[in-house]
């Protein structure tokens, strides 16, 4: 385990989203020669209720979200399954309350979770993503982000990072973005009143096409016999032409049979920035 403060800095970096869950309780290091090359934060999920049905008669208290997995390239290959073996002992020998770990894979941004599948997850659910926005200037945020009605001043406080001005259709909008390049979240949407995403298609705000891939890893394997909803073959993906990375359609590997893993990893609902 490592503390929060390096580990956030890291996941800011190297992870896609270039952003952390703020209710990660758990971040765990990996290290190369003395060099964090990775970090694993887990905590618990923030749709809980919803979460806790999937596998009957779970506490509050028996499962977990690894919300964030981020890696460089410094790392070896195989490097992301060696350390989630490694964190599920851990959890296993020092919180054996913990029976479960959930995860998602976010293909419109990163991939299926070809990690997870290589590290004997369980593939639980599979859904178009319509929740990820990409701006004119190419960056992308989630419908949630965007639609945000937080006060003025809340938003004014959290925008730190750029400022940007959107011209479109005689309107213009000026606003503090939370990453560089995106602009008009704070304040967009309010230009039409209300938290419609009218304004951001005005704007030129485009929605991406991707699906959202859930998997879960059972530490306990009596809890997967309780599942409550239906474990599904690794072809589901294919069937379902789910196998993405990027947002970019992937041809299915050249192999037989289900249960064959070929690399990336991400995150799932309520919240698909992850």
């Amino acid at each position: 385990p490592i503390n929060s403060k390096l580990a956030n800095a890291f996941v800011k970096e190297h992870h896609y989203s270039g952003k952390v869950v703020n209710n990660s309780q758990l971040h765990i290091g990996v290290y190369l020669h003395g060099i964090l090359g990775g970090v694993m934060q887990f905590g618990p999920s923030l749709d809980k209720r919803k979460i806790q049905g999937l596998v009957e008669g779970t506490k509050w208290h028996e499962f977990l979200e690894l919300n964030r997995m981020a890696f460089s390239d410094t790392l070896p290959r195989n490097s992301e399954s060696r350390a989630i073996a490694i964190a599920m002992k851990l959890l296993k020998k020092h919180a054996p309350q913990v029976k479960w770990v959930i995860s998602f894979a976010d293909a419109t941004q990163c991939g299926d979770g070809t990690i997870y599948r290589a590290s004997g997850f369980v593939l639980t659910g599979i859904k178009k993503n319509d929740q990820i926005w990409k701006a004119p200037t190419g960056a992308r945020e989630s419908r949630t982000s965007l639609t945000d009605n937080r006060s003025k001043n809340e938003q004014r406080r959290a925008a730190v990072i750029s400022r940007t001005t959107v011209t479109k259709s005689k309107h213009i909008i000026h606003s503090a973005s939370l990453r560089p390049g995106i602009g008009a979240i704070g304040t967009a949407a309010r230009t039409s009143g209300g938290s419609s995403m009218k304004a951001y298609i005005d704007a030129g705000f485009e929605p991406l096409d991707g699906y959202q891939l859930r998997y879960i890893y059972f530490i306990d394997p009596t809890y997967r016999d309780r599942l409550t909803v239906p474990e599904l073959p690794f072809s589901a993906i294919d069937d379902m032409g789910a196998r993405m990375y990027k947002g970019e359609k992937l041809d299915a590997p050249p192999v037989n049979g289900d249960n064959v893993a070929t690399s990336h990893a991400g995150r799932f609902d309520p919240d698909p920035e992850a």
